[in-house]
Order: C-alpha cells, then structure tokens, then sequence
C-alpha cells in the first residue's frame, strides 16, 4: 500500500497521446481566422527534453509582438489540456505555449514532482520566451499541479503580467494527511506519520525533493503578480479550502472564483469568460480589426469540404435548427435530405441560411449587441439604458462590454399602431376625474411600451445565443475535431 501511494505522488498515470489527433492541427481556423501551431523541444537543467507547442495567428496584426500565455497541466495531464485555453484566447490576440512537464506526456524523466522540479521547467519556457521578439507579455495559466508550478515560480519571477491558479493545494502533506481521510485508510494515526516519514524518504531518493518543503503558503507571502484563483465547490481530491488559504495569505491583487463540478469536471463558461477578461486587462493584447460583419463570421467555416467521414443526419440536423433560429420557421421535412460534398460548407451555409438580408432582425440584433448601431439606431439619446451582456469564447470582441439591445423607441410598429388605433370613450365629467383617467391611459401606454421593449430584448438575446451555440458545433463538425479526455488528476 505505501508504494501504490508513493506512486500516487510521484508517478501517476502517464498521459500517452498522438499530437497530430489530440493538438490542434498545423493550420486551423477559429472565428474566421487562421492559427496555427509550432512544435519545438528545450532542454531543461536535468537534461531532460521537454516538449513544447506554440499557438499564434498565422500572421502578426501589423507585426507587433503579441503577449502569450503559458499554459501548465496537471499531474496525469499533458499539453493537449490546453486546447480549451487556445480557443478562449487567441480570438484576443494572445498567443498560448503548452508543454509535457518532466515525467509527463511525451517529454523525457520518470517522476512528477507536483511543482518543485516542474518550476525550474517553467523557467526554461519562459527563458525561451523572452529571447522571442513576437513575443511581449508574459501570462500564465496552471490548474492543480500547474497551479503550484506557477504560483512557485511566479514568487522568484515579478515580471510574470498575471496568473490564473486552478485547484492549487497550499501544502503538500496536509493534502496527504486528508486523503488518507478521503479514501478511508484505518490505520492509527501514528502508524500513518511513520508510513508519511518513510515516504518522505523514498521520494527524496526517487524523485530528489521533499515533500514537507512543498508548500504554496511559504511563498504567496512574497509574491504580488495579479491572480486569479479557482476552485471547484465539490473537489474532494483537493478541497476548496486550500485555494482559500493561499488566497488570504496571498499579497498581490487577486480574486477568486467557485464554480459547480469536481477537480477533473469541466469548468463553466462564465469561468472562462473570467479568465479571458483577466489576461486581456494584464497583458492588453493589441486591438482586432473587423474584416467581416458581426453576424457573418457565425457561418464562416472557409473553404472546408464535406467529408465522406462526416454524419450527414447530424450535420443536417444542425443546421436545419440554423434555419430555424434565423427565421423562426420549423422545418417540414422529417427526412433529412442528403449533402453534397462537391461543396464547401460556407457554400452550403449560404444556400440554408443566407445571410445577405439587411431586414433581419436576427443580423439587426447582433449588430446591436455587438456595438454596432445601425443607422435607425445612431439617433438615439444617450441616456437610454443599456444592458451588460457578455458573449460565449468564440466572440471575445464583446466579452466586458456594454452593448445596446435596444430601447423603448424601439417598439414594434403593429404595438404602437395597436395601441393608438384603440379609441376609448371617455364620458366628460368633473376634470380631476377626467385627469386622472388621462393618466391612467399614459401609465398603461408605458407599461405595454416597457413590456414590448423587453420582449424585442429578449428575443433576440435568445436567437443570438443559440446561433452562437450552433456556429461551435458546426466548426467542430466539419473540421471533424477529435474530442479531447482531460487525463484526470490521481
């Protein structure tokens, strides 16, 4: 039992993964926009070959340097666990490095550390970085064991922009101490700090670090890099309380956020629209110019074919619900006809869903919503409200922003053509009555002039999203990308 433990520590599963099936590919595109993806090898201190991805737009805006995030996996995990963090930040102009730590994925070395050694493979990362002239800013991004890693090498390195600490334990052997709890090993608690002693011992000979040194509440003191710490309400392999004493002893600026799931589940939305507004306020990554109209970049998918690998009563279901949500229509047909493969998908976006009309509501919308007025709107005044709405990881453009939706001059014509056609009778009486039922009529008005204006509101906040949703699955759907299992923590 206790070497099955020493191997929880120092060597967990290995991931074992083809790059070509579970990175993103050579060249890709996101949003409308075309990435792509440079492998390289450093060597670290113990001459161990460490293996490296580097995500950045196929061409530089204007050849300036872009900040990059660096982004650290867990124990078990491997750099394809940074597939998730390409697409939340590279639609902001920030570049993303991943690497297979020492004794993780591909790279060379037999054991894990749980961040001491895996700190100095960091240094060697962001050493490379720095001698990068396309590089400006440096980030970083670590979740359980990378989180320890980049919390322990941002305390020795303050020119770090900023860093988001995922699920980090604050001390290493009472994480040890509380798992013998978790998985319920009867032993007398004497009998198990010996079992911890003689540990200590074997992973210091094994492995060349001790684990009673392993601890984040020694160094977050010292350090004042701005972070942003997560942690998942129900993580029973490290419990929330861990990120809440290395948040309060923390000295920098900081914030922290909890969310639903466990140590290995996926991570909500709103946490990675979190994150993304975080590394755009510390590394403020250069503008993006607009070089198409907001609705159209929903159905641009280039120039991909329809491949004889793809499920056509999927993709035929898709976007049958695209037409739907576009023009608020079900479909008739409840055999889905077969796809040409001879074309391209936006080809065959463009003969189901068109996107050509300007009388759209559904175009109008996202106009609006994504701050861009049409000209019926330009006029008008500047003290009507406006809500908040932040956008899911495909259109960053609009995350943090204040979008108009619309206003109560807005209203639909039939509502108000409606509501001026009803004559009321009104019988001449006293005029104070008479006043108060002419307020009355008003009141009405402007309620049923609110209430349409929150329909209108909300009506198009809803096509928005689901159009939103449905561009993701058909990018995944044509590119025919291979999802990717998080390898999970042990």
């Amino acid at each position: 039992m206790i070497d099955q433990f020493i191997n929880f520590v120092i060597r967990p599963p290995r991931a074992d993964y083809n790059p070509d099936q579970f990175l993103w590919e050579k060249e890709f595109s996101l949003g409308g926009r075309k990435y792509k993806r440079e492998d390289f090898e450093l060597k670290n201190e113990r001459g161990h070959t460490l293996r490296c991805s580097h995500y950045t737009p196929s061409s530089f805006p204007d050849g300036a340097p872009l900040p990059c995030v660096i982004y650290c996996h867990g124990n078990s995990g491997c750099r394809a666990d940074a597939n998730e963090a390409a697409v939340i930040l590279l639609s902001s102009n920030i570049t993303v490095v991943t690497l297979d730590f020492s004794g993780s994925g591909l790279s060379d070395g037999d054991y894990v550390s749980l961040g001491w050694h895996e700190k100095d493979d960091l240094k060697v990362v962001v050493s490379y970085l720095r001698s990068n002239l396309k590089v400006s800013r440096i980030g970083l991004w670590g979740r359980s064991m990378g989180a320890v890693t980049s919390l322990l090498y941002g305390a020795e390195d303050p020119s770090i922009a900023g860093m988001v600490l995922d699920s980090a334990f604050s001390n290493l052997f009472d994480l040890m101490m509380e798992l013998v709890d978790v998985y319920k090993i009867r032993l007398p608690k004497f009998t198990i700090k010996v079992a911890v002693q003689y540990m200590r011992h074997v992973i210091q000979k094994k492995a060349k670090f001790d684990i009673m040194r392993l601890n984040c509440l020694q160094v977050s003191p010292k350090t004042y890099i701005p972070a942003l710490f997560g942690h998942a309400k129900d993580d029973k392999f490290v419990q929330p309380h861990h990120s809440d004493l290395i948040y309060k002893s923390y000295a920098g600026d900081k914030n922290i956020i909890k969310f639903d799931g466990d140590h290995n589940s996926s991570r909500p939305q709103f946490y990675y629209d979190s994150v993304s507004i975080f590394f755009y306020n510390v590394l403020h990554p250069p503008g993006i110019s607009p070089t198409k109209s907001k609705i159209e970049k929903y159905y641009d998918l280039g120039d991909i074919k329809v491949g004889a690998g793809m499920d056509e009563n999927l993709l035929y279901e898709i976007i049958a619900t695209l037409r739907n949500v576009t023009s608020d229509t079900a479909s008739s047909s409840s055999v889905p006809p077969s796809i040409s493969t001879a074309k391209s998908a936006g080809e065959l976006l463009a003969d189901i869903a068109p996107i050509a009309s300007l009388n759209d509501p559904l175009i109008n919308g996202g106009e609006e919503l994504n701050g861009h007025a049409t000209p019926q709107t330009e006029d008008k005044q500047s003290g009507e409200n406006e809500d908040c709405y932040s956008c899911t990881s495909s259109n960053r453009e609009s995350w943090g922003r204040c979008s108009s939706l619309g206003s109560d001059d807005e209203i639909t014509a039939d509502f108000v053509d409606a509501a001026s056609g009803n004559q009321v009778t009104v019988d001449v009486l006293a005029t104070p009555l008479r006043d108060n039922q002419h307020t009355a009529l008003d009141s009405s008005k402007d309620e049923g002039k609110k209430k349409a204006a929150q329909i209108t509101k909300k009506s198009k906040r809803e096509k928005f999203e689901k159009l939103e949703a449905l561009s993701q699955r058909l990018r995944l759907c044509f590119q025919k990308r291979i999802n990717h299992r998080r390898y999970s923590s042990s």
